[in-house]
């Protein structure tokens, strides 16, 4: 149900401009600091160390756009995505009397006898929002997760500093055009405001698994929802770092289970979780065993038109079989233009270092004898020098997330140092593929959750 106080704070001036300057302030002397290192050679840890304390004292979603900002690869030098991946999102949580109010605003002056109990004390405490323990009238365990208070104000003002950055970037780096990037991490993030949105999503993904039983998915308690509440049940589970340690026939479970949770909704409704970090899922057990992982948060979910599902299986193909014409096939369909075969052999460095473990037909890690640390961190070097002689090259906007998700998967990989034939789970996923019923199956599932088809 809609809240009577969202306009009261959507995007009041007052919040936008305190934000502006403080986030101005913060960042833009770590900028211009980075300018003149750059100018005159001496960039290294020190100015990277300084951007991450920056954005860490200012909490909120700058912080989580500045770990959105590491995970793209080579978009920022070593040390400083090295610096902003240490950032956690841990918000300073909101006390019990303005949690009250907060849940008065959204659900109304009765809100607390619509459930049987509520926890005032958050479980966790997230970059826009944080959530509580709650039950319903019949004792079902809930996870509300409750918006901070300006959040749209917040998230404007520093998409405006994002703006200024990628702008600086594009001066100092012109072989990496940057403006698709902005607009898709703003586009997104915004999304990320709205519960009932997010809500849709967590529908989504629930049909699409629902016969998956290694992967759960929360119910969705509209009626306890708004577009700043979102209530879901609440699913226990185990921390994933506690597993990894554990045997390889347990990590090895684990991971089929995150590799379901990931493409299969890629391959039967073009979508696909866009935040795979360690906190947005927990592992739950059965019998005693770990059995699956619970699937979290619903915040950053990217909906792809079928045909980009189309192009990922065609650069699979097209590597696999050294068909050059299906490869250039494939990223014209993802957006990338102007193209020549020096820049395609450029494209093709990263393309086999995030497809490598799909395309060998055998068991192995992820990263098959590469030290973690170092993981992707070669090829990265190279497209980068690359692109510095052959560049520009301008990131489209859709491919953002899909490599974000396909690093971020990897790293759990990592962690988890599993031992699968990647290939055959991947093959299972595009068994008798076709753009054509994707499109058809894609429908269904977003009609049924109430979103929109991409155009």
């Amino acid at each position: 149900m809609p809240s009577p106080y969202r306009d009261r704070e959507a995007n009041r001036f007052t919040a936008r401009a305190g934000r502006y300057a403080s986030v101005g302030a913060n960042v833009g002397g770590v900028a211009a600091r980075m300018a003149m290192s750059r100018l005159f050679g001496k960039e290294g840890t020190t100015n990277a160390a300084a951007l991450a304390e920056a954005l860490g004292g200012l909490k909120g979603p700058i912080m989580k756009v500045a770990q959105l900002l590491a995970t793209v690869p080579d978009l920022l030098p070593p040390e400083y995505a090295a610096e902003l991946q240490k950032l956690q999102a841990d918000a300073p949580p909101m006390g019990a009397a303005f949690v009250k109010r907060r849940m008065q605003a959204e659900l109304g002056p009765d809100w607390s006898n619509r459930f049987g109990s509520f926890d005032l004390k958050p479980a966790a405490a997230a970059s826009l929002g944080q959530v509580h323990r709650a039950t319903t009238k019949d004792g079902q365990k809930l996870a509300c997760k409750l918006q901070y208070p300006d959040m749209q104000s917040a998230v404007e003002a520093d998409l405006k500093q994002l703006e200024v950055a990628f702008a600086l970037h594009r001066r100092m780096n012109s072989w990496l055009d940057t403006r698709e990037i902005a607009k898709e991490i703003g586009e997104r993030v915004r999304e990320e405001l709205d519960y009932e949105r997010e809500a849709k999503h967590a529908k989504l993904y629930g049909a699409v698994l629902r016969d998956i039983d290694a992967v759960r998915v929360p119910e969705v308690y509209p009626e306890l929802s708004t577009g700043r509440l979102l209530s879901l049940s609440w699913l226990d589970g185990e921390k994933i770092l506690g597993f990894t340690e554990g045997s390889v026939e347990t990590r090895n479970r684990i991971a089929q289970a995150m590799f379901k949770a990931w493409w299969h909704p890629f391959s039967r409704a073009a979508v696909i979780h866009g935040d795979p970090h360690l906190g947005n899922y927990t592992i739950f057990r059965d019998g005693g065993e770990p059995a699956g992982i619970n699937l979290l948060d619903y915040g950053c979910v990217r909906i792809f038109h079928p045909r980009f599902v189309g192009g990922v299986v065609d650069l699979y193909r097209g590597l696999l079989e050294n068909d050059e014409a299906r490869v250039v096939h494939a990223y014209e369909v993802w957006g990338f233009r102007d193209l020549d075969k020096e820049k395609i052999e450029i494209l093709n460095i990263w393309a086999r270092f995030i497809y490598g473990p799909l395309l060998e037909d055998r068991v192995r890690t992820v990263a098959d004898g590469v030290k973690p640390g170092e993981y992707g961190r070669r090829q990265a070097f190279e497209v980068h020098q690359a692109l510095k002689e052959r560049g520009p090259v301008t990131v489209p906007q859709e491919f953002v997330f899909m490599d974000r998700a396909a690093v971020g998967l990897g790293a759990v990989f990592l962690h988890l140092r599993s031992e699968l034939n990647y290939h055959q789970l991947f093959e299972a996923e595009i068994e008798h593929f076709s753009t054509e019923a994707l499109t058809v199956r894609q429908g269904q599932a977003l009609d049924a959750a109430g979103l929109a088809r991409p155009v």
